[in-house]
């Protein structure tokens, strides 16, 4: 299955153009895709108000919504985040780690917009969908 980062929603959802946002919008009618929970929270939180944000939730919610967490992948987060670092390649943001941990665990494929995840593909061997 195929997860799809925050960094892509928000483009789809502001519409704004991409290789990416196109790549989701095909993925939306050919098949169920991941939405993890910490996705969700990312998103939300970037909606201005609350009637634009229970549209949004709503929509979102036709995803598969997954817990992305839990203390075993939180360690192995910060195993990566470690193995990334000795390699001179530090990841910028807690939860994109935890999203491409989720990742690797699962054996799912990551779409994304944020050159965090490259690190973790050249790597870690992060499966990413390309578009």
């Amino acid at each position: 299955m195929i997860v799809v980062d925050t960094s892509v929603w928000v483009d789809f959802l502001r519409d704004v153009p991409s290789p990416e946002s196109e790549v989701l919008d095909r993925l939306l009618s050919e098949q169920r895709i991941i939405l993890g929970d910490l996705v969700l929270c990312e998103v939300l939180m970037g909606v201005p108000n609350e009637r634009q944000a229970r549209r949004t939730e709503e929509l979102l919610r036709e995803c598969l919504v997954l817990p992305m967490t839990s203390d075993a992948l939180a360690a192995q987060a910060a195993r990566h985040f470690r193995s990334l670092k000795e390699k001179g390649r530090t990841v910028r943001k807690t939860i994109g780690l935890l999203i491409g941990t989720f990742c690797l665990h699962h054996g799912h494929q990551l779409l994304h917009r944020d050159r965090d995840f490259d690190a973790m593909e050249q790597h870690l061997g992060l499966r990413v969908l390309h578009a």
